[in-house]
């Protein structure tokens, strides 16, 4: 299926309100979700990376950090900093190894992120597991903010799940078919219901750890 956009969002969520008065509850409670995007870019994937099982703030820490020590944050000036630079970044020993080999693959033309933006979801996910560090988790961010591709849940996050077993008064040890079972009825537009059930989670006064 086609990107969705801005333009296109806030029908997408009435649509999918209409069809699931739950998801409706989360527009009437909070308004819409903002509309989260990011760039094609390297920058991009690094910051993913660096979110994979870390909080969104220590993530976007290490980030900046990054940036105060080489500027622009491309392949050739992450590959230039020695590993002692990056841990004083905030860069654990695996997400050095990932970011690295993320440089490399970019820089031999191994990945080209203008070319994945133009194949299908399941070619654009096997094109990045192939890497190392990059599991399903980080593709489906991938593929969610960065390419807006309308129909992908991402079970391995824990935000949107645990806030799908909120909004459905689901127990913690609710089999992983019963979540399959309600997140199939979202379809096509899984992405639509991810990014209210976020919206949900992160309008929480105990879940505001920072904006994506």
């Amino acid at each position: 299926m086609h990107p969705f956009t801005i333009d296109d969002f806030p029908a997408l969520c009435d649509m999918l309100a209409t069809q699931d008065a739950s998801l409706q509850t989360i527009i009437n409670h909070y308004g819409y979700p903002p509309f989260w995007s990011r760039p094609n870019n390297f920058e991009t994937l690094v910051h993913i990376i660096l979110e994979q099982q870390v909080s969104l703030a220590s993530a976007k820490a290490a980030l900046e950090k990054l940036r105060q020590r080489i500027g622009d944050i491309t392949p050739e000036n992450v590959l230039a900093l020695s590993d002692d630079a990056l841990k004083a970044a905030y860069f654990s020993r695996q997400k050095t190894v990932y970011v690295r080999h993320l440089s490399q693959s970019l820089l031999s033309g191994r990945l080209n992120l203008d070319e994945l933006a133009l194949l299908p979801d399941d070619i654009v996910r096997q094109r990045l597991v192939e890497l190392k560090g990059i599991g399903n988790w980080t593709a489906d961010i991938y593929l969610i903010m960065v390419l807006h591709r309308p129909d992908i849940f991402p079970f391995g996050d824990l935000a949107a799940v645990n806030a799908l077993r909120r909004l459905k008064n689901l127990p913690k040890d609710a089999p992983h078919e019963h979540l399959l079972n309600i997140v199939e009825q979202w379809q096509p537009y899984r992405t639509i219901a991810t990014m209210l059930l976020w919206h949900n989670y992160l309008s929480q006064p105990r879940a505001r750890r920072g904006a994506f």
